[in-house]
């Protein structure tokens, strides 16, 4: 075959492998939005053949063949082609150091550990969950030896959701970060609450609050027509193909912002997902390098444009239309102020930007200590419950609102959190580009126009899918590699100007 035929032929093949993961995601898509209980069994075994299927086409001796023969051909390639070829071959790589059998296994075990997660979670017993976390932490064990490592089993772990980056690394980010954001929140702590929040504390109309959120994602430019949102037990994101793109949310009757600033975060993901390159499609290109850059996306959106005071000015009325008479004369800055509150909370995911990082430093050191075999699974609520103490200085009542918040360990996801401290502060270093090229940002905001600041992500972020590291991808766009400096400058100018206190 010439190189052109072959170049046809791996995009057919993998296109294939991308169909297989894409049923994948719609049976855990329906397995977490509206599944009955009795079909989980099944379910399992579904997901397990066909991730086993999906794995063995992709790590064949035929791809093998076939990518080899195109990576001596790479002159011949265009440069968008040569990067998918080096792509598609590092991701072989990786997936043949893994057997079938083992993908199989772990994609039964996932669907038993979510299962039994949503029934421990709900009875608050984490006793319910343990025995799955065991043998999840056990395979996610395997899983690092077979993908091998330099330093830490840890490592193995992490470079799956933010290749390139260590243990060691994340640490020595997170270390005088939790230390900074600690300084900063005692000296907020010290200057006191910032007005009376009582109101917030009411019963908002479910329905009313979901149909909200839906405005707010259809003006940031999310395509209805390619995606949907519905509810789960935790919000996520999920992607079938560029133009099937869906996202869940979490209402809570008593909390007027918590379902709005969980779709606009689900939101920023999906756009993020929508945005890739069309002719990227079906093919790993269309993926985003790391997931610490696409919760940058999903941050930027919650936080910077989701929490800031010219979004609450274009949304005021709307949202006091929607939530009457409960809200009835709150201004603006009420609202603002209300969204902003510095508060240590039990809940990651209702955490504010100053004591965020705090819940994912938390998790990453009892996962490094679970994958490294220095904790036992039956320590987590312990060690958790002392962490939170010495973090965040709260007691915490029940494993609920303590060690089983989170839906990521039963899906097997170690690895995942320091993304999102990471995320915020890409995110910052982002931002600050972008109200640099974007002179007139905030007015559009104002204005409930996000169409120039989508048209910056798109160019800039989204369109680049993998075609660059994550380091590289910042460094490109604004000059600089990634550093915390834009993510503490923006919590003092922000939080310093809503305490009024020198940060």
């Amino acid at each position: 075959m010439n190189t052109s035929e072959l170049l046809a032929e791996l995009k057919a093949k993998t296109g294939e492998v991308i169909d297989l993961r894409a049923a994948v995601s719609v049976l855990h898509w329906d397995q977490e939005v509206f599944m009955p209980p009795k079909a989980a069994p099944a379910r399992g075994r579904q997901l397990a053949t066909l991730s086993s299927l999906a794995h063995r086409m992709f790590t064949s001796e035929a791809m093998g063949g076939l990518l080899d023969t195109l990576t001596e051909r790479l002159d011949e390639l265009a440069p968008d082609d040569r990067i998918l070829v080096d792509e598609t071959s590092y991701d072989y790589a990786k997936a043949t150091k893994v057997p079938a059998e083992f993908v199989e296994k772990f994609a039964e075990e996932q669907s038993k550990a979510y299962e039994a997660w949503t029934r421990a979670r709900k009875e608050s017993d984490f006793k319910t969950f343990q025995p799955h976390l065991d043998t999840i932490v056990e395979l996610l064990r395997q899983k690092a030896e077979y993908l091998g490592y330099e330093d830490s089993p840890y490592d193995a772990l992490l470079d799956e959701y933010e290749r390139d980056m260590t243990a060691a690394q994340v640490r020595g980010i997170f270390t005088p970060l939790a230390e900074e954001q600690s300084n900063i929140i005692a000296k907020i702590a010290e200057r006191g609450a910032q007005g009376d929040f009582g109101w917030v504390d009411q019963e908002y109309d479910e329905a009313a609050q979901l149909a909200f959120t839906e405005q707010v994602l259809r003006d940031m430019g999310y395509d209805f027509d390619a995606g949907r949102q519905d509810k789960s037990v935790h919000p996520f994101t999920i992607n079938f193909d560029l133009h099937d793109v869906r996202v869940t949310t979490r209402v809570d009757p008593r909390e007027p912002f918590s379902a709005l600033t969980g779709s606009i975060h689900e939101g920023g993901h999906a756009l993020y997902e929508q945005g890739f390159a069309p002719h990227d499609q079906r093919t790993v290109l269309a993926e985003a390098i790391s997931l610490g850059i696409h919760e940058s996306q999903s941050r930027m959106w919650e936080n910077m444009i989701g929490r800031s005071l010219p979004f609450w000015q274009h949304y005021h009325a709307a949202f006091l239309a929607t939530h009457a008479p409960r809200l009835d004369g709150r201004s603006a800055e009420d609202l603002f102020r209300a969204v902003n509150r510095v508060e240590p909370s039990l809940i990651r995911v209702e955490a504010d930007e100053c004591t965020y990082n705090l819940h994912v430093v938390l998790r990453f050191e009892i996962e490094v200590a679970l994958i490294e075999g220095t904790l036992k699974v039956s320590e987590v609520p312990e060690a958790w419950n002392a962490k939170m103490k010495q973090y965040l200085g709260l007691d915490v009542p029940d494993d609920a609102r303590g060690c089983l918040q989170d839906i990521h360990w039963s899906h097997g996801s170690m690895g995942y959190f320091p993304t999102y401290a990471l995320g915020n502060l890409y995110a910052a270093q982002l931002f600050e580009q972008i109200e640099s090229d974007l002179p007139a940002l905030w007015s559009s905001v104002g204005a409930g126009e996000f169409a120039p600041l989508l048209g910056w992500l798109r160019a800039n972020v989204h369109r680049v899918g993998r075609r660059m590291l994550p380091t590289q991808l910042i460094a490109h766009v604004t000059g600089r590699e990634p550093e915390a400096a834009p993510f503490l400058n923006y919590l003092k100018k922000k939080y310093g100007g809503i305490y009024g206190v020198a940060l």
